[in-house]
């Protein structure tokens, strides 16, 4: 059975059950957060991310990130993080998923503050230090970034397209810049979505232990920052993207199993064994799954699982003789 048959939408109301205890508790703090704001608009101003009054209230580089303001934000963030956290804790674990859910928040904030101060200087419009900022759109998007990461060929149908899930991140960048174009409202969400990209892929790429397989971060040619991008534009990305990787692993010194050398550049052949992990794993974790599923479902139609094959029962009978 294929990976891609288990996360189509053929399996009907199933997709909506399975969460995970993590992302439940996530999803009630979006949920009473929002009721907050709404209750005691008052609120916003302590919670959200307002860059001209960040310095004193530097907690606002968490909260902002779990503050939705509209019911749509609530309702899509709620959503994509019970849908995309079941496909990635069950891979990573809880603890990992939590630590890269307030990694990527806490970075996007970071730079979505800095991106305002520089335009306020720029500009000299105070709109971009006094506009409230929150939303959970770049964890969102950091998410997909994962699920690119780790079921890169993995296909979604979304609507009347069939996607592989590893354009789903670029598909994403890419609406949002031409939304921004036209609806000015969509400009707040657009820094914070595209931060939330490339900040998680800096994390996967560079940061993420993955002691499974020795390494630190995710060296595969698949997961390179030009993989987001068309085949014919690659060349020109990556020595720009090189840069970044001299900057990060240039003077990381080679540690034995990770498949690197003194200058950050993986061995010959390690970035593809670790894509076939990766995707292995990845699939073995989906049909696990499904297989629990299929069992419980099952269960509450009273009917026994299937009897082993003849051919299966002479054979082990002949083992046991």
């Amino acid at each position: 059975m294929s990976a891609s048959a288990t996360l189509t939408p053929a399996e009907g109301g199933k997709s909506f059950t399975g969460f995970t205890k993590l992302c439940k508790g996530l999803a009630v703090i979006l949920f009473l957060a929002h009721i907050l704001v709404q209750l005691f608009p008052w609120a916003a101003g302590y919670l959200t991310l307002i860059p001209g009054r960040t310095i004193p209230f530097a907690w606002n580089l968490v909260t902002a990130g779990y503050v939705e303001q509209t019911i749509p934000g609530v309702i899509v963030s709620i959503v994509g993080l019970l849908l995309f956290g079941k496909v990635l804790e069950p891979l990573w674990g809880a603890k990992e998923l939590l630590k890269f859910i307030f990694i990527v928040n806490l970075s996007t904030s970071a730079c979505v503050f800095v991106t305002a101060i520089v335009l306020y200087y720029i500009t000299q419009e105070e709109s971009y230090l006094y506009t409230p900022l929150s939303g959970f759109y770049g964890v969102l998007s950091g998410l997909l970034v994962g699920i690119k990461q780790i079921l890169p060929d993995q296909e979604l149908n979304l609507f009347v397209l069939k996607i592989s899930a590893k354009w789903i991140p670029s598909m994403v960048a890419f609406v949002s810049v031409v939304v921004s174009f036209f609806l000015k409202e969509s400009m707040a969400y657009l820094p914070t979505i595209l931060f939330g990209i490339y900040v998680s892929w800096i994390y996967l790429r560079y940061f993420q232990k993955r002691l499974e397989v020795g390494l630190r971060g995710d060296p595969s040619d698949e997961f390179s920052f030009s993989s987001f991008f068309p085949g014919f534009l690659r060349p020109i990305l990556d020595p720009i993207a090189s840069i970044f990787h001299k900057l990060f692993c240039g003077r990381s010194a080679r540690s034995e199993g990770t498949g690197q050398a003194l200058d950050g550049s993986q061995f010959p052949g390690t970035g593809s064994i670790e894509a076939n992990r990766r995707r292995e794993r990845g699939q073995r974790a989906l049909e696990q799954r499904l297989a629990e599923k299929l069992a419980a479902v099952r269960s509450a139609e009273g009917k026994a699982p299937p009897s082993p094959p003849t051919q299966q029962l002479e054979d082990d009978a002949s083992d046991k003789v």
